[in-house]
């Protein structure tokens, strides 16, 4: 079987990446560990796993059937998996346009039959560092400034091994249309 290892994910623009980056790299300072390249900084909202390349096409089917508007996410905090030896940036809480995305997404895979890695619970972020120096201790993070991300699109990501890492290759953008206005129904007088 040819397979690919496959997830859809948010990707900032450039801006926030190189932000992001310049966080991984003090925290990294400050921790130890592995900050992450300004290239894979990116929100997971489907990991997918290894796929067999044949079903690629319902894949891109599925991400093309998702019925989401746009919406705004504030990254606005660091935070941690000890246990994971991760450090990540979020937003809390989730606003209700991520929520209804990956919903919808998983719907779709669902649907189409497609296996979709279910952690118990979603939770929304970007990770910054891998191998922290953190197990087991209580770790105080640092503040970090509030940065407004406009949502406008979703991508497929194809993900192989490389010298020093994995290497993300996009296949696929999906856009996310504005929000619509209220029906007249929606109105309250």
């Amino acid at each position: 079987m040819n397979s690919m290892r496959l997830f859809f994910a948010l990707w900032p623009p450039g801006d926030l990446s190189l932000a992001l980056a310049g966080e991984a790299k003090a925290l990294a300072r400050r921790f130890g560990g592995k900050p992450a390249r300004v290239e894979t900084i990116h929100l997971t909202l489907a990991f997918l796993g290894e796929v067999d390349a044949a079903r690629l096409p319902a894949v891109v089917d599925a991400g093309r059937r998702v019925d989401a508007p746009s919406f705004q996410l504030v990254v606005d905090r660091l935070d941690c998996w000890r246990h994971k030896g991760l450090l990540w940036a979020g937003c809390a809480p989730p606003p209700d346009g991520l929520r209804s995305l990956v919903m919808a997404l998983r719907g779709q895979l669902r649907a189409a039959s497609i296996a979709v890695d279910a952690a118990p619970r979603f939770v929304p972020h970007l990770t910054l560092v891998r191998k922290a120096g953190i197990a087991g201790e209580a770790v105080a993070m640092p503040a970090l400034e509030a940065r407004s991300w406009p949502c406008s699109g979703f991508v497929l990501v194809h993900s192989r091994p490389a010298p020093g890492g994995r290497e993300y290759a996009l296949l696929e953008s999906f856009p996310l249309p504005a929000p619509r206005p209220p029906g007249p129904a929606e109105i309250s007088p």
